[in-house]
């Protein structure tokens, strides 16, 4: 078995690695997709939210079914959904196929990244090999956007954008063809999927969203925007309603009985609110504005993609000295400052000193926020539901990401009125974003430092006078 696990090791990551760089090789090639296939300023958005809500939305549905199906089974038929929809989206020739193919790459991602995680606790045994392929797995999720940041650049200015999802159908090939022959499959266990629950959150979360984007161009008072406002609301209403009397709930109610968990959940829903939206619309802004090609703009990310990598190397040692709670504060307060700093940004700006250094303390922000707000997300959890809870702070993660750019999307379509020319018209709409993104950012702040365990002192009765005194 000590021979398969080699192969067994970079299936899995392999897996892993096609959902990590596949949001940063978009990043890297937008504007050109903006301009091969006429997207409006605002349905350019969707290139990344048709993938983010499906895939957030869907998530716990996918963990439900390994468990049912078998994680083998369902990391095998994840990455072949996933790899056929990247080949769908390099072949795309109009804006609505590109959404439509992103969207079932997201679906795909929904059925095979919990399984990457549960087939690396199976195939391991606890100890150091275990440690070793766990540390694997989370260096490559400090690595992954950075890798699909320079690899995207790499491809759209050397060949085309298009190549970029291109690469994703070699690999996923490979995987599927290894997959039966070195990973073993899981015990199946008994149970049912909750897909009234799965398609109410998914559909109500992207109507809300639609609604909120379309309302950039049609404004508030049109009937359509009104619609999807309206239904999206009265499907998450339902799917909360759904998920008190299921039997089987995909988000049981009582994972927010703890109010340091519901803390985490919402921080982490609008931490990542800013996050996604941050290589968004800068990097629109290091190419349309500064000038650089997609390769220059991969690697001006650099500077935020180390030190995260670095802020959570030494969350484990400051963890003995501070507790995750002042961790979780910490980060949200660094990633405001980074945001603020960038949220000045200008035709003029210079790189060095209005860029990359607060791009330094946005990403120790970063850092620290995901590490600290993951383990707030899973403090306290039954041992039964802590896989529920994992994916709940999955969830969290993506499904904030979409509402929060969705939001964002139009304070960058209305702004910039006064622009004299186009690259100052971006600038002042990229500005004005990253300024609407603090509002999420103090909301995350209150919300960490309201939602933190208290001192014991502080939970203990007065003592009666007397003694006091004594």
């Amino acid at each position: 078995m000590s021979a398969r696990r080699g192969p067994v090791l970079a299936i899995i990551l392999a897996g892993y690695l096609l959902i990590l760089i596949d949001v940063s090789i978009l990043m890297a090639a937008l504007p050109r997709i903006h301009a091969d296939l006429d997207f409006s300023a605002t349905g350019l958005s969707w290139a990344q939210n048709a993938y983010t809500l499906a895939f957030g939305g869907l998530l716990l549905l996918g963990a439900r079914a390994g468990d049912l199906l078998g994680r083998r089974r369902t990391f095998m038929v994840g990455i072949g959904l996933f790899t056929v929809a990247s080949l769908a989206v390099g072949l795309a020739q109009s804006p609505v196929w590109m959404i439509a193919a992103r969207a079932v790459q997201g679906v795909g991602a929904a059925i095979l990244a919990p399984s990457t995680l549960a087939l690396l606790s199976t195939s391991f045994p606890e100890g150091g090999q275990r440690t070793r392929a766990m540390a694997a797995y989370g260096a490559l999720a400090g690595i992954g956007t950075s890798i699909g940041l320079i690899v995207g650049g790499v491809l759209t200015e050397a060949l085309s954008w298009r190549f970029g999802f291109f690469l994703n159908v070699p690999v996923g090939i490979v995987a599927i063809l290894a997959a039966p022959r070195y990973l073993d499959e899981t015990p199946r266990h008994p149970g049912r999927l909750d897909l009234a629950g799965a398609l109410s959150s998914t559909l109500g979360a992207s109507a809300l969203v639609y609604g909120i984007v379309r309302s950039a161009d049609a404004g508030w008072g049109d009937t359509v925007t009104i619609a999807a406002l309206v239904l999206g609301i009265v499907l998450v209403a339902f799917f909360v309603a759904n998920q008190q009397r299921a039997a089987q709930p995909l988000m049981p109610l009582r994972l927010f009985a703890s109010r340091q968990r519901t803390g985490a959940y919402a921080a982490r829903f609008l931490f990542n609110g800013v996050l996604l939206s941050f290589f968004f619309f800068m990097t629109q802004y290091l190419q349309g504005v500064s000038g650089y090609s997609p390769l220059e703009a991969g690697l001006a990310f650099l500077p935020v993609t180390a030190a995260a990598f670095a802020a959570a190397a030494v969350i484990p040692m400051l963890t003995r000295r501070l507790s995750n709670d002042l961790l979780a504060v910490a980060g949200c307060a660094a990633m405001l400052i980074g945001t603020v700093w960038m949220s000045r940004v200008s035709v003029s700006t210079a790189y060095l000193t209005g860029i990359a250094v607060p791009m330094i303390v946005f990403g120790i922000g970063q850092g620290f926020g995901l590490s600290s707000l993951t383990t707030g997300g899973m403090a306290g959890v039954a041992p039964q539901d802590a896989g529920m809870a994992g994916g709940l702070v999955s969830v969290a993660h993506h499904l904030g990401g979409a509402l929060g750019l969705g939001i964002l999307v139009t304070v960058f379509d209305a702004a910039g009125s006064g622009a004299h020319g186009p690259r100052d018209l971006l600038a002042q709409r990229v500005s004005a974003s990253l300024t609407a993104a603090t509002v999420f950012l103090v909301l995350g702040l209150a919300v960490t430092w309201i939602a933190r365990r208290r001192p014991v002192a502080e939970t203990l009765p007065a003592l009666p006078a007397g003694c006091a005194a004594a």
